[in-house]
C-alpha cells in the first residue's frame, strides 16, 4: 500500500499524537509499505532546540524532507497562538487548507489515514480521498466537540452545531473509523456509527524505548532528587487535565519533606498551575520545563509513582497515552480520573495502579501516601504493569492492527472496483 497520513503535530515537535505517528510510519514502512506523512512546519513544543528549528525550516511554505527514513512533507501556516481557545480553533481550520494544498503534491495514495482532533484535517482526508479515488480512513483520539465541550473550551452555540454537524458528517463519509479503546468503539456505535464501521487500535508504548531501570539515574542526578520520593506528572497542562487538584493533593502532603511532586511539560494551565503553588506556599511541589525525547524514558525511571490526572467533567471515554508508558516503564499508576472512563478499566485490569474518583484531592493524597508507606505494593504493581503492556500495547501489537484496518478498506474498494 501507498498511504497518506494527515497529522496536526509531527517530530521533531515534542507531541504524543507526532510521535506515535512517527512510530506507525516507521512500522508501515517495515511492513513493506510506503508512507508520506503530511504535517505543519513545526511550530509549537519543541524544547530546547526550538530556535535551531526554526532556523532549520525558515520562511518555506513547502517542505519535503526525510525523516529517518519517514518521507514527510510540511506546510507553512499562520503563526496563531495555541494557547487560546478561540486562536487554536482558527488554527485547526488554516492547518486543514494547508495540508489540503500540500496534498495536491503528494501524489496519489491507496489509502488516506487521518489523526483527529482537529476535526477540519478529517475534511482534508475526506476531500483529497474523493479526489484521488481511494478510500479514507479517520483515526478518533479525542471525541471532539464533546471533549472540548467537557473541559469547558467550547461554549458558542454556534460552534458546537458546527462542529457536531461536520463529526457527523466524517463519521458518514469515513470508509472506517479506529479508535484507542473499546469504550471509545461503543461511544461511537452509541451514536449511530456502523460497528462495521469501527476498529480498535490501542495507543502502545515502545517496549524496547522505554524500559523499567534504576531509580538512581542521571536525571534524578541532574535535578539533585537525591532520595526523594517523586511523584511525576509529564504531558499537557491544559484545561482537560485537572493538575490542580495534583497541587491541592500535594498541599495535603506538605508535612512529607521527602515526598515530591515532579510536574514535567507546558501547556495553557501550567503559569496558572505555578501560581496556585505558589500561593500555598509548597517547597513539595516543582516544575519542569519539557522533556527531550531521550530523557523521557528516565524521567518515569526516577519516578517512583507517575499520575494519571483527567477532570471531573470529561464524559468521553479518554485513555491518556502516557498510561501505557508508565507501564512501560514499570512503575506504579496513581490515577485522579473519571471511575466510569476506559483508563481506570485499564488499570485494574493491569493490576498496575490505584485510581480514585477525578477532582478527589484528600483521596489522591492517601492514595500517594500508601504508595510511600508501601514501596513492595509499588514495586509490584510497577511489575504487573511492564507484564500486561508487553502482552497487550506494545507498538509492534498495535500497529499491526492499524495496517489491518488500512489493507481492509483498500480490499473493499477493489472488490468494489472489479464488481464494477
Amino acid at each position: 500500500m501507498r498511504v497518506l497520513l494527515l497529522i496536526y503535530a509531527f517530530p521533531p515537535e515534542i507531541t504524543g499524537s507526532g510521535h506515535l505517528y512517527y512510530e506507525l510510519a516507521q512500522d508501515l514502512i517495515s511492513m513493506g509499505h510506503q508512507v508520506i506523512v503530511l504535517a505543519p512546519i513545526p511550530r509549537q513544543r519543541m524544547g530546547t532546540q526550538t530556535e535551531v528549528i526554526r532556523e532549520h525550516y525558515g520562511r518555506r511554505v513547502l517542505v519535503k524532507e526525510n525523516l529517518n527514513g519517514v518521507q514527510t512533507m510540511r506546510t507553512a501556516v499562520l503563526p496563531f497562538s495555541l494557547n487560546n481557545p478561540l486562536t487554536k480553533g482558527l488554527d485547526h481550520f488554516t492547518v486543514a487548507f494547508s495540508q489540503w494544498v500540500g496534498g495536491q503534491f503528494a501524489g496519489k495514495p491507496d489509502v488516506i489515514l487521518v489523526y483527529s482532533p482537529p476535526l477540519p484535517l478529517g475534511l482534508t482526508g475526506y476531500i483529497l480521498a474523493r479526489q484521488r479515488c481511494v478510500p479514507f480512513v479517520l483515526n478518533v483520539q479525542d471525541i471532539f466537540p464533546q471533549y472540548a465541550i467537557d473541559a469547558g473550551l467550547l461554549t458558542n452555540s454556534t460552534a458546537i452545531t458546527l462542529f457536531r454537524r461536520m463529526e457527523q458528517f466524517l463519521y458518514k463519509k469515513a470508509d472506517a473509523i479506529v479508535v484507542h479503546s473499546e469504550g471509545n468503539r461503543d461511544y461511537l456505535k452509541a451514536r449511530g456509527v456502523p460497528i462495521s464501521k469501527l476498529s480498535v487500535a490501542h495507543n502502545w508504548a515502545d517496549i524496547k524505548r522505554i524500559t523499567p531501570g534504576s531509580r538512581n539515574n542521571r536525571f534524578r542526578q541532574e535535578y539533585q532528587l537525591d532520595n526523594a520520593f517523586v511523584v511525576s506528572y509529564a504531558g499537557t497542562m491544559g484545561w482537560a487535565q485537572d493538575l490542580g487538584t495534583v497541587i491541592d493533593a500535594a498541599a495535603h502532603l506538605k508535612k512529607y519533606s521527602d515526598v515530591v511532586f515532579l510536574l514535567v511539560g507546558d501547556g495553557p494551565r501550567r503559569s496558572e498551575l505555578e501560581e496556585k503553588s505558589k500561593r500555598l506556599g509548597l517547597s513539595n511541589v516543582r516544575f519542569l520545563p519539557l522533556q527531550p525525547r531521550d530523557k523521557f524514558p528516565l524521567l518515569l525511571q526516577a519516578s517512583d509513582l507517575c499520575l494519571i490526572s483527567l477532570n471531573f467533567g470529561l464524559s468521553t471515554p479518554v485513555v491518556p497515552g502516557k498510561l501505557m508508558d508508565i507501564m512501560a516503564a514499570g512503575r506504579p499508576v496513581a490515577g485522579c480520573v473519571p471511575l466510569n472512563g476506559d483508563a481506570p478499566s485499564i488499570v485494574q485490569k493491569a493490576q498496575c495502579g490505584l485510581c480514585v474518583e477525578a477532582g478527589d484531592a484528600k483521596g489522591l493524597a492517601e492514595l500517594i501516601l500508601r504508595f510511600y508507606e508501601n514501596r513492595d505494593l509499588a514495586e509490584l504493581l510497577g511489575r504487573n504493569g511492564r507484564s500486561y503492556v508487553q502482552k497487550h500495547f506494545s507498538r509492534a501489537v498495535c500497529t499491526k492492527r492499524f495496517e489491518k484496518a488500512l489493507k481492509r478498506v483498500t480490499q473493499v474498494r477493489i472488490r468494489r472496483g472489479a464488481g464494477a
